[in-house]
């Protein structure tokens, strides 16, 4: 076991630092991120990390270069402080969707991360429902990778009695299918193309959705255009229009709550990983997983096994 267990909450999304840190028993340590009026970031932790197994809490959401970068300085200035270990918990992980290259002239967004959190000598991240689990391969250093299905389909309650899961694009195929094993129903699969940044085309389904009232899963909403575009093939496959939506990041991002409020959804069950505030309209239930985080945190501390709380491809 590494030193004493030290939590710092990065500025991306303090209310979830805060709850992982009650659900941990342990307080937040005191740190500065601020800016030089030239635009410049400057990060201090103000308690001593020397020798200590420190966690750094900071999702990498809009806005992710900054957020992004607040994590780096965060861990070089705990690497200065004389910190023992340094692990990054990012919840959610910007740059995930660009693992791989579409064209010879394209950067792999995902690796570049990568290499700067090993050159701020990172030694282990933990993320949640990564958009692709083979994105550990782009990693220097271990990389952790915890689901927040149970904690979703637990917070389902009625709203579970549904008979088909839906994964939106086939990206989404095995995480559909870890929904339907959990709840013992059928899973049906949308056939997407991207024809560019929110906007999505849908070219059939697999799998029968007929007279059934459908879960849509995904790892995440962004502009709402997929979860807009497999809602509509579903429907026009003849399910019912009571639809109800699990993901676990919530954007929310451009026109996410136009889009959706256009469609027949129940509620949109989401985690507070990134911390958007819900678009105005939309039944949106928000399920913390400050409780996962911080079972995570306390497991890597001590040296016990994470073999029930990670994501099992």
């Amino acid at each position: 076991m590494a030193g004493q267990l030290v939590l710092i909450g990065g500025p991306a999304n303090r209310p979830l630092a805060e709850a992982s840190a009650r659900a941990l028993g342990v307080p937040l340590a005191a740190c500065e991120v601020a800016r030089f009026p030239d635009g410049e970031i400057h990060v201090e932790v103000h308690e001593s990390v020397r020798n200590a197994d420190v966690y750094l809490l900071q999702p990498t959401s809009p806005p992710i270069e900054s957020h992004l970068f607040q994590l780096l300085l965060l861990a070089d200035a705990c690497r200065r402080g004389g910190a023992e270990r340094v692990t990054a918990v990012v919840p959610y992980f910007g740059y995930a969707r660009q693992d791989r290259r579409a064209s010879g002239r394209e950067a792999v967004g995902a690796r570049v991360v990568a290499d700067a959190m090993g050159g701020v000598h990172i030694d282990r991240v933990v993320a949640v429902d990564l958009h692709t689990p083979a994105l550990e391969g782009v990693f220097p250093m271990p990389l952790e990778q915890l689901t927040a299905v149970p904690r979703l389909a637990e917070a389902l309650g009625p709203d579970a009695e549904r008979e088909v899961v839906v994964a939106p694009d086939a990206g989404a195929i095995k995480l559909a299918e870890r929904w339907a094993r959990r709840l013992e129903l059928p899973h049906a699969a949308v056939h997407k193309t991207r024809i560019g940044g929110g906007e999505v085309q849908t070219r059939g389904l697999a799998g029968e959705v007929r007279g059934c009232r459908p879960l849509v899963v995904d790892d995440m909403i962004s502009t709402g255009g997929t979860i807009a575009g497999a809602i509509a093939a579903v429907l026009e496959a003849g399910a019912i229009p009571d639809v109800v939506v699990a993901v676990t990041h919530a954007l929310f991002v451009g026109s996410a709550g136009e889009r959706l409020r256009k469609l027949p959804i129940a509620c949109t069950f989401v985690t507070d990983t990134v911390g958007a505030e819900p678009p105005p309209g939309l039944n949106v239930r928000t399920v913390s997983v400050a409780p996962l985080l911080a079972d995570a945190v306390s497991r890597l501390h001590e040296g016990r096994s994470l073999g029930d709380v990670i994501l099992h491809v």
